[in-house]
């Protein structure tokens, strides 16, 4: 008799880079432990390989002033490296199952560090910049390696956060949009804080998610992490800046 497949539910709230991969079905292959492992070495090779371009795109905006173009256009700019890096998200998304996929990362990434670039710039301005953001290095690390010792040790199914979590990131991304216009410093403070919580619980979540076999391509894999890690630094970067940055 042949099997009854089930069509596979889409979590229709989670984006196509945090979709988790298909259960197994009767007749099709089952995750087993030692795939989980690969899966999860080959995302941390490839998220340590990803840091490289990063650094390379924050070098090279910095060398051309990326600045500036935020200073002149404090709108347009930012909605336009937005819509870059929604773009390019898509384009990772596209070529997950191919070797091109790491080349999109590595792209992408590199995108991201570009993007860095006025942060960093404005944080060389402070005197003591630089440990800040030796600082808030550290404290990224330091949160990544809590959260995926608990994801990884932890028996419990942490898949139940991903709707609430992105609705979370949903009202962030507006309230981020609304205060390139409104300005205001309490704001700013308020989504920060908050970012620093929802990527800390996605960094818990997306981990848990390898590990039990919830997500099997490691490239999209690497990409949830990634933007979990890049999104704790820059706003753990900003709260330090705001409160202990020391200005002449």
């Amino acid at each position: 008799m042949e099997p009854q497949l089930k069509p596979v539910p889409i979590d229709s709230t989670q984006p196509a880079w945090r979709q988790p991969a298909p259960p197994a079905q009767s007749g099709a292959t089952i995750v087993t432990s030692d795939q989980q492992k690969n899966v999860l070495r080959n995302t941390y090779w490839l998220l340590a390989l990803s840091m490289l371009p990063t650094i390379a795109g924050a070098w090279f905006g910095t060398s051309i002033n990326f600045g500036s173009m935020f200073k002149t256009s404090p709108i347009m700019a930012p909605l336009l490296m937005f819509g870059a890096m929604f773009g390019m998200l898509f384009v990772v998304s596209a070529l997950r199952n191919s070797s091109w996929g790491v080349l999109a990362i590595f792209g992408f990434t590199f995108v991201s560090g570009v993007m860095l670039a006025p942060m960093l710039q404005f944080a060389a301005q402070v005197r003591n910049g630089g440990q800040l953001v030796a600082l808030a290095g550290g404290m990224t690390a330091a949160v990544f390696f809590v959260m995926a010792t608990i994801a990884t040790v932890s028996k419990r199914d942490f898949s139940f956060l991903g709707k609430f979590l992105f609705v979370g990131l949903i009202l962030l991304i507006v309230a981020s949009l609304a205060n390139l216009f409104l300005h205001i410093p309490a704001l700013s403070v308020t989504v920060s804080a908050i970012a620093v919580l929802i990527f800390s619980a996605y960094l818990l979540h997306d981990v848990n998610a390898i590990v039990r076999g919830g997500q099997t391509n490691y490239i999209m894999a690497t990409l949830a992490l990634f933007l979990d890690i890049y999104n704790i630094f820059v706003n753990i970067l900003n709260l330090l800046l705001i409160f202990s940055g020391q200005r002449d």
